[in-house]
């Protein structure tokens, strides 16, 4: 008996045959597929973590930490729907120090960073030394920077080379270009990736920018879990801002600057909400140091903090920071325990489970203090406030021992943009009590003698580890920076 075909010249039995083949195929791969989409739901999407990083902003130029003046509104409502750190301290009161520590987790002294680099520096981060993008990394994180990098500017040092998959903005400060007023600067470049697309851009257009590549960032990755870094140029002098905020603050330039900047935050903050991904974003506001006060109305205020950029006192390294996480968070809480930029590697880590670097960090895990969780006390036994490599003071509980150092304070702000006059003064050994004197203008050490041995001991630990210029010491456990491998710089357009 012949068997029966269909027009095709195929059997039919076949055909029956492949039919169901297909169909047991087709229902063991939805098996599959269900049991793994099952398998997958079970496992909890990492958390995307976006740091929002100002340049020279005061303790009280924020609403919400003090000003009296209402040009930080998205700051604020962050502050109600999250945490406020009111003794977030950064490890030194410099642009180039302060970032370095904020990403690698460690004092700048301990990786050879020091101070703010410039066109003619030939050195940054070392290859070797691990940044918060290179930690998430291996956790299938995307990365990306858009704004000051400042860890060096030859093609070696830059942020691609360190963890980042993008990065789009200036390799140093602002002011480090031929319009200077006391300096001589080469062009400024406007980097993107490792490539100078523009010299001497058009400053207006910087915070806008920054803030447009970050929320196309945020859209592109929506599904994925990201690392986003935003280091705005302002408002370090020279200060610039779009035409949109232009005149719109009743405390001129500087307030304009600081609306923009508030308006940024405010569009990260709808786009995150907009996605339906803020209650697994975790977003951190803060600045690398304090106001530049020697601008003046430029500048500014760190009030009731002393002093400002510059300097150890806690006007210079005492920082607004302001912690959003949906659902995670508290809302409208305060943390007055002492946390620090030093913290954010190795508390990103923990978050992400990923891995710690092998070499020696300073920087400890703050979950409890973000969450709000037990117990809601720092890590830190003691923190060192160092300026370059001199040990300038020393923090352990409330209390903060200076040691006898010089510094610079405004004689005369400075009107018009340009800085004022300078005098160098110089402190004698003085212990103040934080909590209760955080204008740090009652010298309390003649009543508490054991708190001022104690802390000078502690102060020997920081010595022996990361050295001491005023007393001629080098530390044990100091790495160098990287150094310049090649004569080229960023490559051109």
């Amino acid at each position: 008996m012949l068997t029966s075909r269909v027009r095709t010249g195929v059997p039919v039995d076949l055909l029956h045959r492949t039919a169901t083949l297909l169909l047991i195929t087709a229902s063991v791969y939805l098996s599959i597929h269900s049991e793994t989409q099952a398998h997958s739901a079970d496992q909890p999407r990492l958390p995307n973590f976006v740091i929002i990083f100002a340049d020279d902003l005061g303790y009280a130029d924020l609403n919400c930490f003090g000003s009296s003046y209402p040009d930080t509104p998205n700051l604020d409502q962050m502050a109600r729907e999250g945490r406020r750190f009111t003794s977030f301290c950064v490890a030194q009161a410099v642009c180039s120090a302060s970032r370095t520590a904020l990403l690698t987790g460690c004092y700048p002294n301990r990786v050879g960073i020091l101070g703010a680099l410039g066109p003619g520096n030939t050195h940054g981060i070392h290859a070797d030394e691990m940044t918060i993008a290179e930690v998430l990394k291996p956790q299938g994180y995307a990365t990306a920077i858009y704004g000051k990098w400042h860890l060096g500017h030859h093609p070696q040092f830059l942020p691609t080379r360190h963890g980042f998959d993008e990065y789009f903005g200036l390799p140093y400060s602002n002011d480090m270009w031929p319009r200077h007023p006391t300096a001589k600067f080469p062009d400024l470049p406007l980097i993107e990736g490792e490539r100078t697309v523009e010299l001497n851009p058009d400053q207006t257009k910087l915070t806008t920018s920054y803030t447009e590549r970050a929320l196309k960032f945020i859209e592109a990755n929506r599904d994925r879990p990201f690392f986003l870094y935003v280091p705005h140029a302002m408002p370090h002098v020279p200060l610039f801002v779009s035409d949109k905020y232009a005149g719109k603050s009743s405390r001129g330039i500087y307030g304009d600057v600081i609306r923009e900047i508030d308006w940024s935050v405010g569009q990260i903050l709808q786009t995150l909400k907009r996605l339906k991904i803020d209650e697994n974003t975790l977003v951190i506001f803060t600045s690398d140091n304090g106001p530049w006060l020697s601008y003046g109305p430029h500048g500014g205020s760190a009030l009731p903090l002393r002093e400002g950029k510059g300097t150890a006192w806690e006007g210079g390294v005492r920082e607004p920071c302001v912690m959003r996480w949906s659902g995670k968070i508290p809302p409208g809480t305060e943390c007055a325990e002492l946390a620090a930029t030093i913290d954010l590697l190795p508390t990103l880590a923990g978050l992400a489970g990923a891995d710690l670097p092998t070499r020696k960090l300073d920087g400890l895990d703050i979950r409890s203090l973000i969450l709000g969780e037990s117990p809601v006390k720092s890590p830190h036994e003691a923190y060192w406030y160092y300026w370059g490599d001199a040990l300038h003071a020393i923090r352990s509980g409330p209390w903060k021992l200076h040691f006898p150092h010089p510094y610079v304070h405004v004689d005369v702000p400075g009107q018009a943009g340009l800085p004022g006059k300078l005098v160098q003064l110089r402190t004698p050994l003085a212990l103040y009590n934080l909590e209760q004197d955080l204008s740090e203008a009652n010298d309390v050490s003649a009543q508490h003698p054991e708190i001022v041995a104690h802390l000078t001991a502690l102060a020997e630990l920081a010595r022996d580890d990361l050295g001491d210029s005023l007393q001629k010491r080098i530390g044990k456990n100091i790495r160098p920076a990287g150094q310049l491998t090649s004569a080229t710089g960023a490559n051109s357009k």
